[in-house]
C-alpha cells in the first residue's frame, strides 16, 4: 500500500503533524517534524525531492 506522500509548498492540507520522508516513502536522515495549522502551505524540505508524511 502506497504512503500518502505530499509535495512540498501544497496548500490547504489538513491540520497536524508532517515528517518529511525520501522520494518514495523511506525514512531520511535528520528529518524535520513540523505541525501547520488548518489551511496552511507545507513548508520546503531540506533537499529537493522529499516530500511530506503526514503523521
Amino acid at each position: 500500500m502506497p504512503k500518502n506522500l505530499i509535495k512540498p509548498g501544497t496548500d490547504n492540507k489538513p491540520a497536524g503533524t508532517y515528517t518529511e520522508r525520501g522520494p518514495r516513502g523511506g525514512s531520511v536522515p535528520n528529518a524535520r517534524v513540523i505541525h501547520i495549522d488548518k489551511g496552511d502551505r507545507l513548508p520546503p524540505t531540506q533537499e529537493k525531492g522529499r516530500k511530506w508524511e503526514k503523521n
